[in-house]
């Protein structure tokens, strides 16, 4: 007896060894997905810079003394406005002379020989303001700094010249404040081309539509353009895309619950059929006809149901083997 049990226990030991050995690894399901709906656009983007459409500084035709700044930064301005209050360098020389005299000669004297006002030649509003009261200028010196509007300029290679056209409409932000999106408008495309870094481009001028409050002259700002847009169509990441000789394949968990389950025919090609032999029985490797991509989602036109559970599979070893990677879809 104790001689049977001695041959058992080495028997069961080998069993054991193959069953451990020979045993298919469960294919264990990484990460799984529906279609869903998503808006989908494929384009590209520009650095720009928010910039005076007109910029205008304000001088004195003579040299002088500010006698008063009646405008702020920031503030808006008409034309015809008075801005700046100045008094030749002879009547702060006669002013100051009569107020070493008398207040009675000094208010006679200014009554007499008023400031001279510089107004505003456009309207628009303050960008500058480099000087201040009692100070003594020049006709060279900038007094205040003056725009009719603000604008985004941005270079944009001679290539994509084809994707802009005058009236389009994009979508900005600024560098500094990402959270805060608005659109604008192409109003301007250069006629003349200049060379930027050996590259070939044009300026387009974009006018925005209600920019944020921090909109400032100087900014640098991100133009998106958009190239092709889906919306609301049905789509699936791009990672349970697999590519086989040029087709577009996903693996599918098979709904056994079904009772008319629908029947796809088999993947062409012979790399194709070896995978979806290695694949369970509950999964199926089916072919889809897709379209747009940004990089995160791609369009799916035919092949999959709403129904349909759609998975990324790792560890069965052949199907290691047998995969690659499929080419990466990243925005322009």
């Amino acid at each position: 007896m104790k001689k049977k049990i001695f041959i058992a226990i080495p028997i069961i030991a080998v069993i054991v060894i193959l069953f451990f050995v020979f045993r298919k690894t469960a294919p264990k399901i990484v990460v799984q997905t529906q279609i869903s709906k998503q808006n989908i656009s494929l384009g590209f983007r520009l650095a720009g810079e928010v910039s005076a459409r007109n910029r205008i500084e304000i001088k004195s035709q003579f040299s002088g003394r500010i006698e008063s700044i009646e405008v702020e930064e920031g503030q808006r301005v008409t034309k015809g406005q008075t801005l700046v209050l100045m008094s030749s360098s002879e009547r702060a020389a006669m002013l100051d002379a009569a107020r070493s005299t008398s207040q009675k000669d000094y208010e006679r004297w200014q009554a007499i020989y008023r400031e001279t006002p510089i107004v505003a030649p456009m309207n628009g509003f303050i960008i500058l303001r480099d000087k201040e009261p009692g100070q003594t200028v020049s006709a060279s010196d900038v007094i205040l700094a003056m725009a009719d509007d603000l604008v985004v300029n941005a270079n944009v290679d001679e290539t994509d010249l084809k994707y802009i056209s005058l009236l389009q409409r994009v979508q900005m932000y600024l560098d500094a404040y990402p959270d805060q999106s608005f659109e604008g408008i192409i109003e301007h495309i250069a006629y003349e081309a200049t060379v930027v870094s050996n590259v070939t481009v044009y300026v387009i001028r974009i006018k925005p539509i209600n920019p944020p409050q921090v909109f400032r002259s100087g900014m640098t700002a991100t133009i998106n353009i958009i190239i092709d847009e889906r919306k609301d169509v049905w789509a699936i990441g791009v990672e349970y895309v697999l590519q086989i000789n040029g087709k577009n394949f996903v693996t599918v968990l098979k709904n056994t619950n079904k009772k008319n389950e629908r029947q796809t025919d088999a993947p062409e090609g012979k790399q194709a059929h070896n995978r979806s032999k290695a694949l369970p029985k509950n999964f199926e490797l089916r072919e889809v006809e897709l379209g747009l991509s940004d990089g995160r989602f791609v369009e799916v036109v035919s092949g999959l149901n709403e129904d349909d559970t759609i998975v990324v599979l790792a560890n069965p070893a052949q199907m290691q083997k047998n995969r690659q990677a499929p080419s990466p879809m990243r925005m322009r």
